[in-house]
């Protein structure tokens, strides 16, 4: 009975969201982790988090406060924030496909996304900045003053 539930198409209910948002973070904790090179008993002593605790977190069965999920990122050495936005806790940030390809690179550590990420967003705001200045020096507001500097 239970095998035809799971081929039926979610509800979107509210349960179905945390049990799938659980799941998700366990997945992407399992994922740091196995690349980290480290076991689930390395981690948990770096968390501070019991073993059997962090074993239920990576299968989905528990979904880890912000505080729980802090403390994971510091044994894991990666940023809260990609945590948090994985658990649903923090929106997605935004930076559409460079900030895209720049959290996708598996290559890249947390830390050097999060550098990548924050040198990037600071060149787009500091742009965004001078985009005013630089529209009202191209365009003079007085028809008069054109024809001066023009003349």
């Amino acid at each position: 009975m239970s095998d035809t539930n799971r081929d039926q198409p979610a509800s979107g209910g509210p349960m179905e969201k945390v049990a799938d948002i659980a799941s998700d973070i366990g997945e992407y904790i399992r994922q740091q982790r196995s690349n980290a090179k480290i076991s689930l008993r390395q981690l948990s002593k770096l968390a501070g988090v019991s073993n059997p605790y962090l074993s239920q977190i990576e299968r989905g069965v528990r979904k880890p406060s912000a505080e729980i999920l802090q403390q994971i990122a510091k044994g894991l050495r990666i940023s809260a924030e990609a945590l948090y936005v994985q658990a649903g806790i923090l929106d997605l940030p935004t930076g559409g496909p460079v900030g895209d390809a720049i959290r996708a690179d598996t290559e890249l550590t947390e830390r050097q996304k999060q550098v990548l990420l924050d040198v990037y967003e600071s060149f787009r705001r500091e742009n965004a900045a001078a985009k005013p200045t630089q529209a009202a020096d191209a365009k003079p507001e007085d028809p008069a003053a054109e024809s001066k500097e023009t003349a």
